[in-house]
């Protein structure tokens, strides 16, 4: 992998990680255009890295409620008056909301990183998971608010980050509409899914960074893989900062019309031989 795949695959990385298109397939599709084996561990491993850039986005934008969100848990550990505050239960809603993909991230991971890194699954996937977004804004009633979340919610949302393995489900489209689903209003279902994004996808980083260094040594480079995380960064800065405007006054709904068409496109393609799957 050369700097300029680096640097369109950081860009593709930034713009889509948290808009409801999935990340992980428009990088599949953009490292089989760049002429990259997508199934092959360096390349998958690189896709999980630069994520941690955008991860990183979240964490300075949001610097403020994360800050006061930890120091409310940190001192409702020593106190118990501080228990009872809505900070101090977020903090253990992102902890418990996060331990589904975890588990099914881990036990799951020869599979999502072989069979499902194929074409089919991201042009199937991206038709499908579209149906789901636009039923979720067609009967959701919008009524509940961030200070109205339980631990039930956050649970459930945490489960639906379990479907986004699936490359073209989209994990922001998947938690987003779950928080639809259970009458959260749209901004607040896209600010815990940015806040629940944020212990999946650093540990997903991470792990990769640490279990397939070889692999990056040896495969696309290390150079290339810091290049394609600080890209991401600064593109997924200002992909939060325009997706939470756009979600205050439309439907996340609207992304289907660039789904549902990409994903019968590729469809098109792989039928006709032009593209193979992986």
């Amino acid at each position: 992998m050369n700097i300029f795949d680096s640097v369109v695959l950081g860009i593709v990385e930034g713009l889509t990680e948290f808009l409801p298109v999935s990340s992980t397939g428009h990088l599949t599709i953009a490292e089989k255009l760049l002429g990259l084996r997508v199934n092959d561990p360096s390349v998958t491993a690189f896709t999980a890295i630069i994520q941690v850039g955008a991860i990183a986005a979240v964490l300075v934008y949001f610097w403020t409620d994360l800050f006061r969100i930890a120091r409310a848990w940190c001192v409702g550990l020593a106190s118990a008056s501080t228990r009872g505050t809505f900070d101090y239960r977020f903090a253990w809603y992102i902890v418990a909301g996060s331990i589904p993909i975890g588990i099914v991230g881990f036990a799951a991971k020869d599979v999502i990183t072989g069979s499902l890194r194929s074409l089919w699954v991201v042009a199937a996937a991206l038709v499908v998971w579209s149906g789901v977004m636009i039923f979720a804004e067609r009967v959701a009633p919008q009524q509940r608010k961030e200070r109205d979340l339980r631990l039930r919610d956050v649970l459930i949302v945490g489960c639906s980050q379990c479907i986004a393995l699936i490359p073209g489900v989209s994990r922001s489209g998947a938690t987003i509409s779950a928080g639809l689903l259970l009458d959260f209003d749209r901004v607040t279902a896209t600010r815990l899914s940015f806040f629940l994004s944020i212990p999946a996808l650093t540990a997903a980083g991470l792990y990769e960074a640490v279990s397939e260094a070889g692999s990056i040594s040896s495969g696309v480079g290390w150079v290339p893989t810091v290049v394609g995380m600080l890209v991401s960064f600064g593109i997924a800065y200002t992909a939060i900062a325009w997706l939470l405007k756009f979600v205050a006054h439309h439907s996340i709904a609207k992304f289907s019309w660039y789904r549902v068409p990409l994903g019968l496109l590729i469809a098109g393609l792989l039928a006709a031989g032009v593209m193979s799957a992986t």
